[in-house]
């Protein structure tokens, strides 16, 4: 089950594993899977990886299928991050038009006087702008999307921006199951301890990777998934993954929403009472 993100390049066996298509033996995530796999902890909170394989001249990398052994789960994917783009995608300067239209057809006011003069904006502002639609930017992740039990996956899910929004959000996606809850706050200290103490974190730039989050009556996980626009970090560099983003300092505020999301649980798990949701379940 891929719940947003590329579905078709992911293709499941029969055997408790997937397969990823990736560019080749070089890709950004086969080698964050490779470094990954030399750290003991931090391997333990992303799929299991299996190695390279090639396929009717297509490379993939073999993964661990997350949702082996759940039965009719509850599912959630969460981009992490309060830059989900990387820093050579916004490096031109020009001045687009088409940019500009795609901003006023979201929202007219959005443009300064200055940009509705010049009927054009920048790559980067334009992708600002994006990121601010969704509380990737206030809060450093966004729901993605979701599936509950024998439903269907809700994947307009950007919207859903306010603190009372995402909880109402988590809260409905929970049901209200304590021990759930509890035992998915527990994972997701573990998770963050882990990245705080990775050598390889320390070390890279992670970009558009997602927490995906299952549960069923027996069984709860959480995982680090999508490494495709991880970066390894100049020698004279490193990142905290909490600091605020400016160009070059590589921050892409990976901990930044794992603080933010752990409180939200956090908030769910103490608050009581029914409230009406951002889903129209």
């Amino acid at each position: 089950m891929q719940l947003s993100g590329h579905p078709e390049s992911i293709v499941p066996t029969t055997t408790g594993i997937v397969r990823k298509r990736i560019v080749g033996i070089d890709d950004s995530e086969v080698l964050a899977y490779q470094m990954i796999s030399q750290e003991p902890k931090t391997s333990q909170i992303v799929p299991g990886y299996f190695g390279l394989r090639e396929l009717h001249s297509q490379h993939y990398i073999e993964l661990q299928d997350l949702l082996a052994g759940f039965k009719d789960p509850c599912v959630m994917d969460i981009k992490l991050g309060t830059r989900t783009f990387l820093e050579s995608e916004v490096s031109n300067k020009t001045l687009r038009p088409d940019l500009y239209q795609k901003m006023i057809a979201v929202d007219a006011s959005a443009p300064t006087p200055a940009e509705h003069e010049a009927q054009a904006i920048t790559k980067l502002r334009y992708m600002l702008f994006r990121e601010s639609l969704s509380s990737s930017q206030s809060k450093g992740f966004r729901i993605e999307a979701l599936r509950l039990r024998g439903r269907s996956p809700l994947k307009d899910l950007k919207t859903c921006r306010s603190s009372e929004q995402i909880s109402q959000t988590i809260e409905q996606f929970l049901a209200a199951r304590r021990s759930v809850q509890k035992e998915l706050l527990k994972r997701l200290k573990h998770m963050r301890l882990v990245i705080e103490q990775s050598a390889f974190f320390s070390r890279h730039e992670i970009i558009g990777s997602s927490l995906f989050i299952v549960y069923d009556d027996q069984r709860v996980g959480a995982w680090l998934i999508d490494f495709a626009k991880s970066r390894q970090l100049p020698p004279q560099l490193s990142v905290n993954h909490r600091s605020p983003w400016q160009p070059g300092n590589r921050e892409e505020g990976l901990l930044r929403g794992m603080d933010e999301l752990i409180h939200a649980f956090e908030e769910v798990y103490a608050r009581s009472g029914n409230h009406r949701s951002c889903l129209k379940i």
